[in-house]
């Protein structure tokens, strides 16, 4: 099958690397990435600047590759609608392998999170992967890259829900420490909300973000506890952020607020 390929620690990172590497050997990969890291950068899109785009040499096997000055969702975005040729359009998005985790309610801050969450937003089965670890070595990603190659295939004709991405999070271990692999839920933030005041040598003021680890409990059916765990963790998330089983409650106050206030 077609798969676009993007990330957000940029097309050089050891991540796309590997990745690229591992499904070319049964896919036909396509990668549009940033020409630079966009780590953190949410699901933002450029409107008021140009986005540049330019095709580079076709790299660890991929079918064509291109780099643009674009965000993490600008890739996606303008792949599918402006880039690839017809008969060059993914069947599959798949985004990283992020140079780190995106665990928790820190998904929304997340670049590779929210370049997978525009191919769902366009309709394509989309996945983002991160190696959790802070090592970032080629040879580190290669078991994250080889579980993805495998699931992809094991997958089959399997069909992601529409407005569904696959968030996995891959333990930094051996292949023979991995414990398995769970089907997960979101944690709370997997850091804490802390700034630490310093003052620059010439006396101004700055803030250096220094958030620190939230503990789950081991036994929790979350991500964060999963990959504490020694698991891969594998969470199905979506974009659609209606509360639904909210609207009948939140319907009956309105209509009473809108009673009293005409």
């Amino acid at each position: 099958m077609n798969i676009l390929v993007s990330n957000d620690d940029g097309i050089l990172a050891n991540g796309i690397k590997a990745l690229i590497e591992a499904l070319s050997k049964n896919h036909n990969v396509y990668v549009v990435a940033p020409d630079r890291e966009r780590s953190a950068a949410g699901h933002s899109i450029t409107l008021h600047t140009p986005l540049r785009v330019e095709e580079v040499d076709a790299k660890y096997g991929a079918k064509r590759c291109w780099m643009t000055t674009g965000t993490p969702g600008d890739c996606v975005k303008i792949a599918v609608n402006a880039i690839l040729a017809n008969d060059e359009l993914p069947d599959m998005v798949i985004s990283g392998i992020n140079h780190g985790p995106n665990l928790g309610g820190d998904i929304l801050y997340s670049g590779t999170v929210s370049c997978a969450m525009e191919g769902a937003v366009l309709g394509i089965p989309s996945i983002a992967v991160s190696l959790a670890s802070l090592r970032t070595e080629y040879e580190n990603f290669k078991l994250t890259a080889e579980f993805t190659s495998n699931l992809i295939n094991k997958l089959g004709n399997y069909k992601i829900p529409s407005k569904t991405v696959l968030n996995i999070n891959v333990p930094g271990l051996e292949k023979e420490d991995i414990a398995g692999v769970v089907i997960t839920e979101l944690g709370k933030r997997i850091f804490s909300d802390r700034y630490e005041r310093r003052v620059d040598p010439r006396g101004k003021v700055y803030y250096w973000m220094a958030g620190e680890l939230i503990n789950e409990p081991e036994d929790a059916k979350t991500d964060i506890a999963a990959v504490r765990n020694n698991k891969i963790s594998i969470t199905p998330i979506t974009y659609d952020m209606t509360r639904k089983s909210f609207i009948t409650e939140l319907e009956d106050k309105i209509t009473s607020f809108e009673n009293n206030w005409w």
